[in-house]
């Protein structure tokens, strides 16, 4: 969690002037589409360009990615996850550098039968984004009934049926993950919604799904899982933006103490008789 800490705040910086560089960019994009159109000249109404016009836009926004309107959208979400309350707790999110549509997580769990799990997730936004949801893939393997066990994606549909563009947002997707890891979203999911039909065993037996999700918890916190560029689970993924790195205990040491951690002192210790 240290090192992790330590990314958080180098990407800080950096994202945010990421942002701004892209936001002054977009207003200049639409600034002169603005003025672009003010200056041409009135035409005659045609009645089916519009629709081989708006045909062609929709196929050259698919092969280039998200437009104006959706980029804007998506660093003003990402600006708004600072605000208390919109970026869950345990949860650490960043956009690749190289594609602002592409948001790369962690979440360290910290209650429930995936106690003290780490997962890397993505969410990857598509190009008429906020018009359709965006899409949400575990990286690390979970036992859950709403991850597939083949690609990792995470099924949004039992909180959001229908996506409202007007309505939903970002950080209520990233609220809804933190809940599916929760008794009570466990309780509710039907078994129509499961993408891992295995771990809907939940209903028949709570003490073998809790096993279960125990195991899960104690893979995602190995070595292999957290450190390993190759590790399985990432096969077809691609990387990941937030990278983990074991420190020896000198450099773990520094980090601490740059960072303000002191070491945890229990309030109650127990003596040992001898």
């Amino acid at each position: 969690m240290s090192e992790l800490s330590h990314r958080v705040l180098d990407f800080l910086d950096d994202t945010t002037d990421r942002l701004n560089r892209d936001l002054r960019s977009m207003k200049s994009e639409m600034m002169s589409g603005f003025v672009a159109a003010n200056l041409d000249p009135p035409s005659r109404p045609r009645s089916r360009a519009p629709t081989r016009t708006s045909s062609s836009a929709a196929v050259a926004q698919q092969q280039h990615g998200p437009g104006v309107l959706t980029r804007t959208t998506l660093a003003l979400e990402y600006a708004a996850l600072r605000h208390a309350g919109h970026c869950p707790l345990g949860m650490y999110v960043t956009p690749r550098a190289e594609d602002l549509a592409v948001w790369d997580a962690v979440f360290f769990v910290h209650q429930g039968y995936y106690t003290d799990s780490i997962l890397k997730f993505r969410i990857v936004f598509p190009p008429d984004y906020p018009t359709r949801p965006p899409t949400v893939q575990f990286l690390t393997d979970v036992f859950h009934p709403l991850v597939s066990q083949q690609d990792g994606l995470f099924n949004l549909a039992p909180r959001f049926k229908p996506w409202r563009p007007q309505e939903h947002h970002i950080f209520d997707v990233l609220h809804w993950i933190k809940a599916a890891f929760k008794k009570h979203a466990l309780d509710e999911i039907q078994e129509g919604d499961c993408l891992n039909k295995e771990a809907f065993r939940y209903h028949d037996t709570t003490s073998s799904f809790a096993a279960l999700a125990t195991q899960s918890s104690m893979l995602s916190q190995s070595a292999s899982a957290l450190f390993d560029k190759d590790h399985p689970s990432m096969a077809g993924k691609g990387t990941h933006e937030m990278l983990f790195k074991e420190l020896k205990p000198d450099q773990l040491a520094a980090l601490r103490a740059r960072i303000g951690l002191k070491e945890w002192e229990d309030p109650n210790p127990v003596s040992v008789q001898q």
